[in-house]
């Protein structure tokens, strides 16, 4: 099972650590023929507005639309939940994301860098223990269409977790705070794929 992470810009290596810690073998993607290669693909956060122009750039745009189509089983945090949304708002002109996720995401819903904020979330299908979720200047999803799941919510109801088939999505960095179970439930999701095949 070989795992991508995509290695354009924003925390990839955070995501490799983890992701080899729980035993796949990982592999940083920037071109399309590394992308062709992987059974599943981690979209970091970052800056999506860079990350869609580099994705552009690198001819990896279109690929990645199409893996995801296809069926890959693809986990996006923060940035890389922006990039997985059907729909973007505040996006910057010309921004696009490759979608899949039946979701509306607002950009920087929390405000700027020093709003960022930590949180314990309920998320019944990890298990019973709390997630400690960590928000820097991260996207909410504004609205769930009949395709994909919510996940988790803040206090307030606003949606800060979604799923829909392969595909994953956070608004927080599981990858910095030392919480595994959402890359181990993605990781399932790749083994349950592979052996399907």
């Amino acid at each position: 099972m070989t795992v991508g992470v995509l290695a354009l810009q924003g925390d990839f290596r955070e995501h490799a650590d983890v992701l080899r810690t729980l035993g796949a073998d990982v592999i940083h993607v920037r071109r399309p023929e590394e992308l062709a290669v992987v059974d599943g693909l981690v979209i970091p956060g970052g800056e999506s507005s860079v990350m869609d122009k580099l994705a552009r750039s690198f001819g990896l745009a279109e690929p990645l639309r199409a893996r995801i189509r296809s069926g890959l089983p693809v986990y996006g945090t923060c940035a890389g939940l922006i990039m997985l949304a059907d729909s973007v708002l505040d996006a910057i002109v010309g921004q696009e994301s490759l979608g899949g996720l039946d979701v509306v995401v607002r950009r920087n819903a929390f405000g700027s860098q020093t709003q960022s904020f930590e949180t314990d979330l309920d998320i019944p299908a990890l298990g019973a223990d709390p997630v400690h979720a960590v928000f820097i200047r991260g996207p909410v999803v504004e609205s769930v269409g009949p395709a994909a799941t919510a996940l988790a919510t803040l206090a307030d109801g606003r949606v800060v977790a979604v799923e829909q088939g392969n595909l994953l999505g956070t608004s927080f960095h599981p990858e910095i705070t030392g919480e595994h179970r959402f890359h181990e439930y993605f990781l399932s999701k790749v083994r349950a794929r592979t052996l399907a095949a």
